[in-house]
């Protein structure tokens, strides 16, 4: 009997360790950074900014890098992801741009507990890889459906879209990677300046 329940025990061992092994590649996570260039000469800073968290169009609420196929088909790459949820990665990205603009006096994220003059609410409506032309090589779309408004009164300054395109240079993910982060700074960076020029354009708007 105990030469019995000692196979048994070194059989159950043995299948375990073999049920942990896979051939499967292992899922890279990828990172996106924003340009960081210096702020220009001459700028006063507006008031204080907070960016929420961004909310995203269906089939994009996630850490999937999402393809876009023929006859409208979403997809995803493979073995491959963001290193978060896509909404946290766009909130990143947006607080990295929005300070290095130079533009606010401060700019925090959905998380911090300062209070701050103005919010920005930013809905992902397009971040997809386009092989809808079957070129082979796809077209980076960025898109970013945005309203900012006044924190203490709930006031809707602006409205506006923020949005770019990047041809990938190959059908390599570190080359739509790359894409993707060109693109994404384009169209923070369109975000951050439209912020601006709509927040001076309210404080400086003469009474009816």
């Amino acid at each position: 009997m105990k030469h019995l329940v000692a196979a048994c025990a070194a059989a159950l061992l043995s299948g375990c360790a073999g049920g942990l092994h896979s051939s499967a590649p292992a899922v890279q996570a990828y990172v996106l950074r924003a340009a960081a260039p210096a702020p220009p000469a001459g700028v006063v800073p507006l008031g204080s900014l907070r960016i929420s968290r961004p909310t995203a169009a269906p089939g994009l609420d996630s850490d999937h890098i999402s393809i876009l196929q023929p006859d409208q088909r979403l997809g995803f790459y493979a073995a491959s992801r963001w290193a978060s949820a896509l909404p946290d990665v766009i909130e990143s990205l947006a607080v990295q741009t929005f300070r290095a603009s130079g533009s606010f006096r401060s700019v925090e994220d959905s998380h911090a507990a300062f209070p701050t003059e103005y919010l920005l609410q930013i809905t992902v409506r397009r971040f997809e890889a386009d092989y809808q032309e079957q070129s082979g090589v796809p077209v980076i779309h960025v898109t970013f459906d945005c309203m900012l408004g006044r924190q203490s009164t709930r006031e809707l300054v602006a409205m506006f879209v923020a949005e770019s395109s990047e041809n990938a240079t190959a059908n390599r993910l570190a080359s739509v990677v790359a894409a993707f982060e060109h693109a994404a700074d384009a169209a923070l960076a369109s975000a951050a300046e439209q912020s601006a020029a709509a927040i001076k354009t309210s404080t400086t708007r003469a009474p009816p």
